[in-house]
């Protein structure tokens, strides 16, 4: 057994736990980050799952941290072992000094040998089979009596556990009695067999004050009802799905007639994604606001009629909550690999208009900019999400909403314009910025035109005259123009000490650089930080391009493939642009960043 840690780490450690999929562990282990969090201590939980649905093995990560740090740690204080099949992988993570739970009804301990942390057994199953009846209750309650365990070893507060067991289960009064007795078996028994607390513990703080514990896809489901998107059009993909489960869920409480039980949204279930982006793309077409959640698959697949949507100029929204490709790839797993496909999705010269939340917070105001810039550039507007903020536990401020917010339709004429029109062009630019008047079906007689994705001139006829081909298309080109200026601009945070060095990201990478940038700067290595929020590119991002000598590119794919969309439409020097590269899978963290540009660095000055 190791020695004793000195006590030293007040809410800052990382627990992570080791599970069966399908064995309801899930609902103990949000349990516990929900009482480290009710104690006012910022705390972040990652889920890494198999893409099966029940048997394979599954993890859950919470990372405690006094100074709000999101991103994933890459080591473990304690582990909580409770899958045979991966002692031996989880044994070796835990990191020096840590500690180890396991269910010590079996004996194990020729599996679980390391000198250098502490092994704790708990006869759980044991506990179980002694005080609950039938294999699934018993099964269950195993999962809350380690909580229990966990809670005396970290100094949890009880009563805290107690007000979300009765929050959980307020109609299933047996259920909250159950509960209870499991985690204080659990607690019980650390107390008597451990010396609790364990070196790093809980401490009450209040820094959560006016936050909620939210994951990106309930944030952007919750955005588009806000928005006042009416239809949803899916079909079902890892790690998009509950995306529209939400959507459909907040619908079902905010979009009914309380008298006559109307609902005044629509949900589709589609045969595949081409009939998905079809579908939302003929309900924005006659004037509702439509969407659709998908990944990295249908993107592939529903790139023709996104060149559709672009050159018949009609607004969608498509959200893409990025996971591992090529091709299947590892569904369950976390990548941002769809960036130059979604910019240039469809052949021919085609460009879209993309956003890049960075946690669920910025998943929903963002969702509701994506359907303004949807309508008033009449085209499809694409957020990219990824599995990491999708589906992973963040840590927000209360999301905050203007009741005086009113959608913005851009250019759309009403019957009364049209009615003293003497002609009406769909797709001629008079203002001379690439968008175009529209109209909506059954308006007025004179507003009507036949849309059309083969080529035409600005009275929306067919056409294949050069000239006219030509005209659209630059036109079209003229109106990307415009959107880098409509679009949110870039964020950039100054460095504290003058310095050449840049750094750009973008996305769920945000977590790992801000706490990266912490760390580098107490080493004396300081950067100017800039966040793309958007593509195009404003005019603040080619200002940070030409005023720093060296940037380095931090982004979550192989290819480099921001680099590139910095170089092709930013206009940036290729040798300015250093790429550090995360994409294993895993959500990226701050130590992959650190030695990213430390590498980087290195060989700068080797050179």
């Amino acid at each position: 057994m190791a020695e004793p840690q000195a006590p030293d780490r007040i809410n800052d450690f990382v627990i992570k736990l080791a599970n069966v999929n399908g064995t309801g562990s899930a609902s103990a282990n949000s349990l516990l980050m929900k009482a480290i969090f009710r104690m006012g201590v910022p705390v972040a939980g990652k889920n890494y799952f198999p893409s099966n649905i029940q048997g394979l093995p599954t993890w859950y990560e919470i990372r405690v941290s006094r100074d709000g740090y999101v991103a994933r740690a890459g080591h473990v204080d304690l582990m909580v072992a409770m899958n045979a099949e991966t002692y031996a992988q989880d044994l070796q993570e835990v990191s020096p000094g840590g500690y180890l739970i396991y269910d010590s009804t079996w004996p194990r301990s020729h599996q679980l040998q390391r000198e250098d942390i502490t092994i704790l057994g708990i006869p759980l199953s044991k506990i179980c089979n002694e005080s609950f009846d039938g294999v699934r209750a018993r099964i269950l309650m195993k999962n809350v009596v380690y909580v229990g365990a966990v809670a005396a070893l970290l100094d949890l507060d009880l009563e805290v556990i107690s007000g979300l067991l009765e929050q959980s289960f307020a109609r299933k009064p047996k259920l909250v009695e159950a509960n209870q007795q499991a985690i204080r078996m659990g607690f019980d028994y650390a107390m008597e067999h451990f010396q609790c607390p364990l070196p790093f513990r809980v401490e009450a703080m209040d820094k959560t004050a006016d936050m909620v514990m939210i994951d990106g896809n309930t944030a952007a489901g919750l955005g588009c009802v806000y928005a006042g998107a009416t239809v949803g059009a899916w079909y079902p993909i890892t790690p998009s799905t509950s995306l529209m489960d939400a959507y459909k869920s907040f619908c079902a409480r905010l979009r009914v007639d309380a008298e006559t039980g109307e609902r005044s949204y629509c949900v589709i279930q589609a045969e595949d994604e081409l009939a998905a982006i079809g579908m939302v793309l003929g309900a924005n077409w006659n004037g509702a606001r439509a969407f659709t959640p998908t990944s990295g698959p249908g993107i592939s697949l529903m790139s023709e009629f996104l060149g559709l949507g672009y050159f018949a100029e009609i607004p969608a929204v498509l959200f893409d909550v990025q996971r591992v490709g090529p091709s299947t790839g590892m569904p369950t797993r976390t990548q941002q690999c769809d960036i130059l496909s979604c910019a240039y999705a469809s052949h021919g010269d085609t460009r879209h208009v993309l956003l890049f939340p960075a946690n669920p917070e910025e998943c929903f105001y963002l969702a509701v900019e994506a359907f303004d810039l949807a309508e008033r550039l009449q085209t499809p507007v694409l957020v990219l999400s990824d599995l990491d903020i999708g589906m992973n536990d963040w840590m927000c401020p209360m999301l905050q909403w203007d009741d005086e917010y009113r959608p913005d339709r851009g250019k759309v004429l009403d019957a009364e314009t049209l009615e003293n029109m003497d002609k009406f062009w769909r797709y001629d630019d008079v203002d001379g910025d690439g968008i175009c008047w529209r109209t909506l079906p059954g308006e007025h007689p004179r507003g009507s035109y036949f849309t059309r994705g083969s080529g035409h001139n600005a009275e929306g006829r067919y056409t294949e005259d050069s000239e006219e081909y030509q005209a659209l298309v630059d036109r079209l080109l003229r109106k990307f123009d415009t959107a880098a200026g409509l679009v949110p601009a870039a964020i950039e945070t100054p460095a504290r000490s003058a310095t050449e060095l840049g750094l750009i990201s973008f996305g769920s990478c945000d977590g790992a650089i801000r706490e990266a940038l912490d760390l580098l700067e107490a080493e004396g290595i300081h950067l100017h930080y800039l966040r793309l929020r958007a593509f195009p590119f404003g005019s603040e991002v080619r200002s940070f391009l030409e005023r720093h000598e060296q940037i380095f590119v931090v982004e979550q794919n192989r290819d480099a493939q921001m680099r590139q969309l910095l170089i092709s439409e930013g206009g940036a020097r290729p040798e300015k642009l250093q790429p550090v590269l995360h994409y294993d899978g895993m959500p990226i963290g701050a130590e992959d960043v650190i030695e990213g540009i430390r590498r980087l660095l290195a060989q700068g000055e080797a050179a």
